[in-house]
């Protein structure tokens, strides 16, 4: 089977502008929720945009199919199915009034790498399943990569008995309501069997203006962090009266403060010695039940999220944060109670995969960055399971988990060109 040239690749994606520009409107639609959108996982807008991305596969005439976790499978025959495949795929749900292209940018990347190659009637010697992944944003559960995971049989001890923050409703009871199977997946059920997968690609926007700098449509990831973080975090002192002296207080508050600030200097550290790292206090608050203007506060509640690259950096990370709080015990006369621990290893992209990518990049024309992953991506799920996987990030300003993500059509068309002529390349 002849491989078509470069020229008639790119060709073949940019007719496909219409029928993409017509699926983000559409998705844009299934979670709008001002500002932004809200795709709530195993939830309505969720839902929705499951249906409109099933939709689209089904005019393609792609296989479509679903597992325990609802996960949704599109797939396009290949030459010798019973080959490990190739899964092009990220997440459809999104934050609170998020923006519209995190996650649903790598599914529709997918769609139109089939498309195209249907177009230049092309058959890969495999499959080629394109995946809608469920609650990848972890907001909403508090549990990583809960799709993801879900698919390939490795979620958590626990997870299934975890509530949404919003509805109070169990993820048993979320997956059951959107056509899952829970109690097979808390039996150990797996949809994927790691071997049977040659590659996981994932398209996803960048999550730091690191493109926008560079004035660079596409970007090839280096590396995905792993994190560990304590949702449920709280800080136990003693409420008093506003004019008790230094000496005398439990002051929760101040304490909180002291280990923002602590932690604070430990990232600037990483930084001054070039290990890259990050630290986020989501939530940071003093309890509304009970603070005032006259009132030292007796607990202060927070969320923690520390990500690092590298399994011995996190681990080293977490000891330094445990020496910090035991200071600030003594010092301050209170006791941190940091609740349930939750956590998710980083991932290294495959080195093969990450040269393909480069040459198809090179061979479409298309400049590129290759630049490490500030955030988490389902990705990571799979390498950690000994999948080879890949990432093309495409320029994005304005930051992500943000109503006013702006990825154009023109760079999302770069990104997929590029992992088009992968696929022509590897898989014909």
């Amino acid at each position: 089977m002849d491989a078509p040239d470069p020229q008639t690749i790119r060709a073949t994606v940019q007719a496909q502008r219409g029928a993409m520009d017509a699926l983000f409107d559409q998705l844009r639609k299934d979670g709008l929720d001002e500002p932004g959108i809200s795709r709530d996982p195993y939830g309505a807008g969720e839902q929705r945009a499951h249906a409109t991305v099933t939709e689209a596969a089904r005019a393609l005439g792609l296989e479509i199919g679903h597992d325990d976790a609802a996960n949704l499978y599109m797939t396009l025959p290949g030459r010798d199915r019973s080959a490990p495949v190739l899964v092009i795929g990220s997440h459809l749900d999104s934050v609170p009034h998020g923006g519209n292209f995190d996650g649903a940018a790598g599914v529709l990347a997918g769609l139109a790498v089939v498309a195209s190659l249907q177009t230049l009637g092309l058959t890969p010697d495999r499959d080629i399943v394109v995946m809608g992944i469920r609650a990848e944003e972890s907001v909403w559960f508090q549990v990583s990569y809960i799709g993801s995971r879900g698919s390939l049989g490795t979620l958590p001890g626990g997870a299934l008995d975890v509530r949404r923050v919003d509805t109070g409703r169990t993820l048993t009871d979320h997956i059951a309501a959107c056509g899952g199977n829970p109690e097979a997946l808390r039996a150990g059920s797996r949809h994927f069997d790691p071997t049977h997968i040659y590659a996981y690609l994932e398209l996803h926007i960048e999550q730091a203006p690191s493109l926008v700098e560079a004035d660079l449509s596409v970007g090839i990831c280096t590396g995905i962090p792993g994190n560990v973080r304590y949702p449920d975090a709280w800080i136990e002192g003693r409420q008093d009266h506003v004019g008790l002296p230094r000496q005398f207080r439990h002051d929760a508050a101040m304490a909180g403060a002291e280990f923002a600030m602590a932690m604070d200097a430990l990232w600037a550290d990483h930084d001054a010695r070039d290990i890259p790292m990050a630290c986020t206090f989501g939530r940071f608050h003093t309890d509304p039940a009970a603070h005032g203007l006259t009132i030292v506060p007796g607990a202060f509640h927070f969320s923690l999220d520390v990500r690092a690259y590298n399994e011995s950096v996190l681990a080293a990370l977490e000891d330094s944060m445990g020496g910090i709080i035991d200071g600030i015990e003594q010092r301050r006369a209170v006791r941190f109670h940091l609740g349930s621990r939750t956590s998710a290893a980083p991932a290294r992209v495959d080195a093969a995969i990450t040269a393909g990518l480069v040459t198809a990049a090179g061979r479409q024309s298309i400049s590129m960055l290759q630049i490490g992953s500030p955030a988490s991506h389902d990705a990571a799920a799979f390498g950690a399971e000994g999948v080879a996987i890949g990432m093309l990030f495409i320029r994005n300003e304005n930051g992500s988990h943000n109503p006013n993500e702006t990825m154009t059509t023109g760079d999302f068309l770069d990104g997929v060109q590029i992992a088009l002529q992968w696929v022509v390349s590897t898989f014909l």
